[in-house]
């Protein structure tokens, strides 16, 4: 998500009600349940003993004194909220959270599609806020971050420890105010950088038909316009009399599954397997398959990924690649390869769960080790600077070779 977390998520965010300790949420104090000490009071149907947490309450509620913090109490709710967040950061997963009210309407609204923010799609990458891309032609593009940035403070607070979804909530903001970022790039000293926000729509596709009959379909993310405008893509493709296509999915932070399985159909035989969503053990894999469009006949094809490539890119680029369609050209992918899923908490709450991981038809762990392309070529500050690509230049030169 801006700064959306959106990448990996099924289309159907199927909301089920999950009821963690029932009592909690009926309204009730909890230290008005802590003097009842029968096992059946503290202890949830698998056995698990809610007393120390329900003896943790009643010793804060008795004893805690703000020191310099907030002066206001916290309200039952808050602590709700606090302890079920607590509970969800023990399983040490970064996309598995879960979203009091704030946080689940600002993931709502950025599933929409428009919102105002600074237009970057961030993840925890080894333990760190990183920006996974930023969106072409937003506050961020313009302002010159890069996939790949560490994000180490938003308007002078901490991200160290700080969920994607909270961080999402600081970055996010009225058009027209402004937010700093204390960034760190490769090795170099941290800097800072001030970015005003706007009114962000997700862009989709762009196309061009190069002097040298070379196709260029550039992707920036998997939304729910993009089946559409890929089909007009893949036309006037055709309309070109070419046979030479490159397919830039570089900076792009991925989306729905549904959308990355249509458009691989395009190039692969009907059955033919795209992803492979594996549940580690808890039950029995998904493989998903082409649809078998595959209308395609003698096609050359590159795609162009890099550190910004993650999630549906890292599974359509994987899937053309172990196919053989497509070979592989920039840097490697992100990463993101896990499948999250909502469910509802209370009406206006939800917890988004890790519930499987991507593995590539050749059974490749995106999550483990991002996609590696089979031509490695850097894209350097110096190129960027002197507005040079020489990933696409190497992209180029490869079709016209073969």
């Amino acid at each position: 998500m801006d700064d959306t977390p959106r990448f990996g998520m099924r289309t159907a965010l199927i909301g089920a009600v999950i009821l963690i300790a029932a009592s909690f949420f009926a309204g009730t104090e909890a230290s008005g349940l802590l003097r009842d000490t029968s096992a059946s009071a503290n202890t949830l149907p698998n056995g698990a003993n809610l007393g120390p947490l329900f003896t943790a309450w009643e010793i804060l509620d008795e004893n805690f004194a703000p020191a310099g913090t907030s002066t206001e109490p916290l309200t039952t709710e808050q602590k709700i909220w606090g302890a079920v967040s607590g509970l969800t950061a023990s399983y040490g997963d970064p996309y598995t959270v879960f979203l009091p009210p704030a946080e689940k309407t600002i993931f709502e609204t950025a599933i929409a599609g428009d919102f105002q923010g600074v237009g970057m799609e961030i993840g925890i990458h080894e333990g760190i806020l990183t920006v996974v891309a930023p969106l072409k032609d937003t506050p961020a593009d313009l302002a010159g971050i890069e996939s790949g940035d560490k994000i180490f403070k938003i308007d002078g607070k901490d991200t160290a420890g700080l969920s994607v979804e909270k961080a999402v909530g600081l970055i996010r903001g009225p058009k027209g105010s402004t937010v700093k970022l204390l960034l760190a790039r490769g090795g170099a000293e941290p800097f800072e950088v001030s970015v005003v926000r706007d009114t962000i729509t997700l862009p989709t596709i762009d196309t061009e038909a190069r002097d040298d009959g070379i196709f260029v379909i550039s992707i920036y993310n998997f939304n729910a316009l993009a089946p559409d405008q890929f089909r007009q893509a893949v036309a006037a493709f055709a309309n070109t009399g070419s046979h030479k296509m490159i397919m830039d999915l570089r900076g792009n932070p991925g989306g729905y599954l549904e959308v990355a399985v249509d458009m691989a159909s395009w190039f692969l035989p009907v059955g033919t397997s795209v992803v492979i969503e594996d549940f580690g053990g808890g039950e029995e894999e998904r493989v998903y398959r082409s649809r078998g469009y595959n209308v395609f006949d003698k096609l050359k094809l590159v795609i162009l990924i890099d550190e910004g490539s993650a999630s549906a890119s890292e599974i359509l680029a994987g899937a053309l690649h172990d196919h053989g369609k497509a070979t592989l050209i920039g840097e490697k992918s992100f990463g993101k390869g896990s499948v999250q899923q909502l469910f509802d908490v209370t009406p206006d709450s939800s917890l988004k769960i890790t519930v499987a991981r991507w593995l590539t038809p050749n059974r490749i762990s995106i999550s483990h080790n991002g996609i590696e392309p089979d031509i490695s070529v850097p894209l350097t500050d110096e190129d960027r600077k002197a507005e040079k690509d020489p990933q696409m230049e190497k992209a180029a030169q490869y079709l016209k070779s073969i």
